[in-house]
């Protein structure tokens, strides 16, 4: 739509730019009244939809968003020397506004400086001071604990584990998975066979490291 000339060889609105920034008007003077003065013939509904969409271009400061439950757990799980300055910082924040969750970081600490240590001795120190913190979530854990107590012990403790059998129960599986429909059951039992076999070969044979190399 072209825009109305004004005297001077002027448009209404080159005239609206020039009064932008000057003190926003009270709300009963219009300014499609001194643009008419000024020789402008159109109508209010015009100016309004050219004021409109100028009128709301402010500078909108966004807050950063809250970090969430996934993130101050993460903070939570991993070693303090892992976090950064920032992410160290957000997590003093939200503990500082909650006794309960400090107390829960306090634990989760302890054990998994159990855990990384192997001392495993401290672990009824452990369950005495998580017992005595109102954390119902951690008691239900320490009662899991308790059920198997002398193998959480162990495995606190000494360096065996059942990762070597839990390994070979899921390359089990995957035979299973790639042979399901395929063959019955005397192909997969060799297959099993034959890939331990393999891999009990290529340990043997494996070269023991070298410690004194830099």
């Amino acid at each position: 739509m072209a825009s109305a000339r004004l005297p001077g060889n002027c448009t209404w609105a080159t005239t609206l730019r020039a009064a932008l920034p000057k003190p926003k008007p009270p709300n009963n003077c219009r300014p499609d009244a001194e643009l008419q003065n000024l020789g402008y013939r159109g109508g209010y509904q015009t100016i309004s939809d050219y004021l409109r969409p100028r009128l709301r271009k402010r500078i909108r400061v966004v807050a950063p968003a809250p970090p969430s439950v996934r993130q101050a757990t993460g903070w939570m799980m991993r070693h303090p020397e892992h976090l950064g300055d920032q992410e160290r910082q957000q997590l003093d924040d939200i503990l500082a506004q909650c006794p309960d969750l400090t107390a829960l970081h306090e634990r989760v600490r302890a054990f998994a400086e159990i855990l990384t240590t192997r001392s495993g001795q401290h672990l009824k120190d452990w369950v005495t001071a998580t017992r005595a913190e109102d954390l119902p979530r951690l008691h239900t854990f320490v009662a899991g604990l308790e059920k198997d107590w002398d193998a959480v012990v162990q495995g606190l403790t000494t360096r065996w584990n059942s990762g070597p059998v839990e390994g070979r129960f899921n390359h089990i599986k995957m035979i299973k998975r790639q042979m399901f429909g395929r063959a019955k059951l005397p192909l997969p039992r060799k297959r099993v066979l034959l890939t331990a076999a393999q891999g009990s070969h290529c340990q043997q044979a494996r070269p023991p490291l070298d410690k004194t190399a830099s």
